[in-house]
């Protein structure tokens, strides 16, 4: 690095990428350590470094702050569409779950209205037509 101390904020600033990316990579980790390790140059400051990583560690914190109160938001929404839906659901003021299941009961109902009501209407005939004959019968014996 340009003469500045290695530290893992440094190094993950650098890359471009995230601390995290660093130390869910062991390998990567163990090298830094490594080169850590090493005797810093005799023209540098410690106290400037130091600053410096803190910085870095400042940053990318509020980095990662950001991204778990985005997180943290985007989930209480789902558990809170998820408990109303299932409040909802428990009060019985929402549809059935089983509303096609119903739907097809509604149709064949109705298809079973639809027979008895012409079964009723065929007998209705019948019974017109027999009371006709019958009256024509006792007619036809009164006359006689």
């Amino acid at each position: 690095m340009n003469g500045t101390s290695i530290t893992v904020s440094g190094i993950a600033r650098a890359a471009q990428v995230d601390r995290t990316f660093l130390y869910r990579h062991t390998d990567l980790l163990a090298q830094i350590h490594l080169a850590q390790s090493a005797l810093p140059p005799p023209n540098m400051n410690p106290a400037a470094v130091t600053r410096e990583s803190l910085a870095a560690d400042l940053t990318n914190a509020h980095h990662c702050i950001g991204a778990l109160v985005a997180r943290n938001a985007l989930l209480e929404r789902k558990l809170s569409e998820m408990l109303g839906q299932q409040a909802w659901r428990e009060s019985g003021l929402g549809a059935p779950v089983d509303i096609e299941r119903l739907q097809q009961q509604i149709t064949a109902l109705e298809q079973q209205t639809v027979d008895l009501t012409g079964l009723l209407d065929e007998r209705d005939q019948e019974l017109d037509a027999a009371r006709h004959a019958n009256r024509e019968l006792f007619s036809n014996i009164n006359r006689d």
